[in-house]
């Protein structure tokens, strides 16, 4: 199995993919792949990055990643259900070169536009939910007009962008293992102090080298990335049923010192952690 780019596994004259994930942990590497990814998470929650990009996904999460954007899931294993996630995929000439330009789909073009970029659907959508539940027990053109009315109620969905930066060339399979594990490490240790030399180890480059590398496929600096993984998690933690102290947070997320903590967070979130934390109370 190859991590990047990653080959979803089809039938030689299948279109259209239909995948039920359910297991205790998602696929868990960064990889890409050339098929947009229309996913309804059923079950679990977690870390998402995306391109440049830290997100969260939880239960009834609608999400939609397009071709060759780089992403990974890493689900949260604190929580003892299963992580359960059910999606489409489908590739921009899987019908035909020119299907989607039909005059007929011209409302379906907002979808193309928006899924560049990744997004997320906000606020959740049942009539999404209901449409994801009926792939299940559908058979393999009722799925295609099934996508079509997903696709649909997505271009006039609320969304958020699930990343703000596209690197313009596809990963090769080198350059996909190098950042794969760069992201999988600071995934793993973000909590922990990480050195530029440590990083720059994993790369298998120098700490000169490693920067310029980073920088020109995320569009921002490693430690840029690396504070704003940190703070999502953070504000996570602000929101959990723990109700963890505002330091212990800080030291679960990585930083030395609460002054630090309250200086970064604010610098992301443009507020300080107790207020960020009393105003998603209200």
């Amino acid at each position: 199995m190859k991590v990047l780019p990653f080959q979803i596994p089809k039938p030689e004259h299948d279109a259209l993919i239909y995948q039920e994930d359910k297991e205790t942990v998602f696929y868990d590497k960064f990889h890409q792949h050339e098929e947009i990814q229309v996913s309804y998470i059923a079950e679990g929650e977690g870390t998402l990055v995306v391109g440049d990009t830290i997100n969260y996904y939880k239960k009834g999460d609608v999400l939609a990643i397009g071709s060759n954007l780089p992403h990974v899931f890493k689900s949260d294993t604190s929580f003892k259900t299963q992580s359960e996630m059910l999606s489409l995929f489908f590739s921009i000439d899987a019908f035909g070169a020119s299907f989607f330009e039909l005059e007929e789909l011209r409302e379906l073009r907002l979808f193309f536009k928006k899924v560049d970029y990744g997004f997320k659907v906000s606020p959740k959508s049942k009539k999404l939910k209901n449409l994801f539940l009926q792939l299940q027990n559908s058979s393999k053109l009722q799925r295609f007009i099934i996508l079509l009315e997903v696709l649909k109620t997505l271009s006039k969905s609320k969304t958020q962008a699930l990343s703000s930066f596209i690197y313009d060339k596809k990963y090769t399979d080198s350059e996909g293992k190098r950042m794969r594990d760069v992201m999988d490490y600071t995934i793993q240790n973000y909590h922990q102090q990480i050195s530029l030399d440590d990083v720059a180890q994993v790369s298998a480059m120098t700490k000169n080298a490693f920067c310029k590398y980073f920088k020109k496929r995320t569009n921002k600096s490693y430690f840029t990335f690396l504070n704003e993984l940190r703070i999502e998690n953070a504000c996570k933690l602000l929101l959990s049923i723990e109700g963890f102290s505002i330091s212990e947070i800080a030291e679960k997320s990585g930083f030395n010192n609460i002054s630090n903590f309250n200086r970064q967070f604010k610098s992301v979130k443009n507020t300080i952690p107790s207020e960020y934390r009393k105003a998603k109370a209200v």
